[in-house]
């Protein structure tokens, strides 16, 4: 065995423990709002919360004085039972690292009206467009407050606790119709036509319901160009959603004077199936295989941040093997999701297929070891709370798996990365088409919350598995890859950093699985109808290849199912920069501006 061994520590400090940045941030913020805060008392939960019309004094104060200058997540959640709806904030120190300040606003469940944070923290867009979408707030001062998953005319908001879709069978499963009686049967199946979907109340088909989208052109088109010399109408167009550049099904409501983009509106929502509608008439385990399907690049890194929630909230613990088997799935899986993305970015600068094949043929011994592990390339479902579900093969492509992860991390892998950085980095039309284009400032991304390679190419050394580490990463030595021009090239070269410092710490971890080798991968005995032991929340969060994924889960006591399960999703957020990066550049450019950002848009819309 090794001679790491892990010790527990309170949640809550001592008297003679150093507060952590969170603490201090908490303690000052009592003491600066003393009328507008208080502790939140519910058993399991944390944080405080605050009166609703006083959020943005708190959250101005938070930035400005406390240095808690990035709100990661805004989380709806619907306390029907009280009659309350609750908008949760999660905000961390960029320079100070460390746990998060949770501010909650509780509004009227009838008029749940707050006020936007979009003029402090720009990165709430997208999140409390959601909100309103799925839950019905009103953001006071939000700057374009329409739905932005489902489509304008949609009945009702599809995550309160009574709105019920057409095919709806049970609250929770497993649903009775499906045990094993003889008798199974699917509500669809008894669902006459027409009454399998849903209107608004008083609804009709007159052809106006086609008009639904004007909103988002509103300011966009129809203006005069008031330059001398010759006169131009801007024009607004639509690159997408059935655009092979757009990465799926994404549209940009793109408004251009010429070819200069003055304008850009991301419009999303085309995938949506409601995911966390979804995972919270599931059980505990059942959302697991559900989360492979976010971001369907990165199953091992999604499994991998609802175990840390769940285990968090359950108080489990994770056999020392099992870290390290957990930490080589995640590893992997950022160098087979950036080796995707660098190809598929140099796809959508001009280079089509040859580089991304390049890339592509070393991903491919990693998906295969995936195969060999879990069962499946792509869609693994391999972690587990408490553990993972298997150990590791006995043997890869008929090598033994030793041998081949280390052929794998020493030999395919660097020299792969060294071939596409030999053959792409200085190449001048790479260059050409990367070096300035796409420019976000430190300041900008740290305000419009974006996480992961955007954030770091713009300057700003944050990386959670350093910041808040998790699993074993204190114990790993590594460096926080970061570039400093914000650009479409520094989002290209963070991609490369990435991947040789995931290496460094692939080659960390080989000796400990070979030391753990035979030792147990699982905490306790497997239980597939899991309860949770006491009510409460938490918030696990890990950094994914693409940014902060974190998952917002609670329950209640012996409940075996999640009461709010929410994704606080990185591609999503993400794309709050795009069009702010786009401005000033060309058609052809956003096209790179985009694939730079690298999204995936089964966690775009979940």
């Amino acid at each position: 065995m090794s001679d790491i061994i892990l010790e527990p520590t309170a949640d809550a400090p001592g008297p003679d423990v150093e507060l952590t940045p969170a603490q201090e941030a908490t303690a000052k913020l009592k003491e600066l709002h003393p009328n507008v805060l208080s502790d939140d008392t519910r058993e399991g939960y944390e944080g405080m919360i605050v009166y609703a019309d006083s959020i943005t004094e708190v959250a101005k104060t938070l930035r400005d004085d406390l240095g808690f200058n990035y709100l990661s997540s805004v989380t709806g959640v619907d306390l029907i039972e009280e009659g309350k709806m609750e908008v949760v904030y999660h905000f961390y120190s960029i320079d100070r690292g460390g746990g998060p300040v949770v501010l909650k606003a509780q509004v009227n469940r009838d008029e749940p009206v707050l006020p936007s944070l979009v003029s402090i923290f720009p990165g709430a867009d997208f999140q409390e467009r959601e909100a309103y979408d799925m839950y019905g707030f009103n953001f006071l001062g939000h700057p374009d407050l329409r739905r932005i998953l489902t489509w304008d005319g949609f009945a009702g908001h599809p995550l309160r606790k009574d709105w019920k879709e057409p095919f709806f069978e049970e609250e929770f499963k497993p649903y009775g119709s499906r045990w094993p009686d003889g008798q199974v049967f699917r509500v669809e199946e008894k669902t006459p036509y027409g009454k399998n979907v849903q209107y608004p109340p008083g609804w009709a088909p007159t052809g106006e319901e086609y008009d639904i989208e004007t909103d988002v052109y509103l300011g966009l088109t129809y203006s005069r160009d008031a330059t001398p010399g010759l006169k131009t109408d801007k024009v607004t167009v639509n690159l997408g959603p059935q655009h092979p550049s757009t990465h799926g099904v994404f549209r940009m409501v793109v408004t251009l004077d010429g070819e200069t983009i003055v304008d850009l509106k991301p419009v999303v929502g085309y995938l949506h199936r409601n995911h966390e509608k979804i995972g919270e008439r599931n059980t505990f385990i059942m959302n697991m295989p559900y989360t492979d399907r976010l971001d369907y690049l990165s199953s091992m890194s999604n499994n991998l941040g609802y175990a840390l929630a769940v285990e968090k909230l359950f108080d489990l613990t994770v056999p020392e093997r099992a870290e390290w088997i957990r930490i080589l799935m995640v590893e992997l899986t950022r160098i087979a999701n950036h080796l995707w993305a660098l190809g598929f970015l140099l796809n959508d600068l001009g280079a089509l297929q040859t580089p991304m094949l390049y890339y592509y043929l070393e991903r491919e011994l990693i998906v295969d070891f995936f195969e060999a592990a879990s069962g499946s390339r792509m869609m693994c479902n391999y972690m587990r709370f408490s553990g993972v579900a298997y150990d590791l093969p006995d043997d890869v492509r008929g090598m033994p798996t030793m041998k081949f992860l280390e052929e794998l991390i020493y030999n395919n892998l660097p020299r792969a990365i060294d071939q596409g950085d030999d053959l792409m980095t200085g190449n001048e039309i790479v260059r050409a088409r990367a070096i300035g284009v796409g420019v976000l400032t430190p300041e900008d991304a740290i305000a419009m919350s974006t996480a992961g390679p955007v954030l770091r190419a713009s300057g700003v050394p944050y990386d959670i598995r350093r910041a808040e580490p998790y699993s074993y990463y204190d114990h790993l030595d590594f460096d926080v890859a970061v570039r400093y021009n914000g650009d479409i090239y520094d989002r290209y070269l963070i991609r490369v950093d990435e991947m040789r410092q995931s290496l460094r710490i692939l080659q960390q971890v080989l000796p400990y699985l070979k030391q753990t080798e035979g030792a147990p991968i699982f905490g306790d005995k497997p239980q597939y109808a899991q309860r949770a032991p006491r009510s409460g929340e938490s918030y696990g969060r890990v950094e994914n290849p693409k940014g902060e994924l974190g998952y917002y889960v609670t329950a209640k006591r012996r409940s075996g199912n999640p009461e709010r399960y929410h994704v606080r999703a990185p591609s999503f957020i993400n794309l709050t920069a795009l069009g702010p990066m786009a401005k000033g550049h060309k058609v052809a450019d956003v096209v790179a501006i985009l694939g730079s950002i690298d999204i995936v848009l089964g966690e775009v819309d979940r």
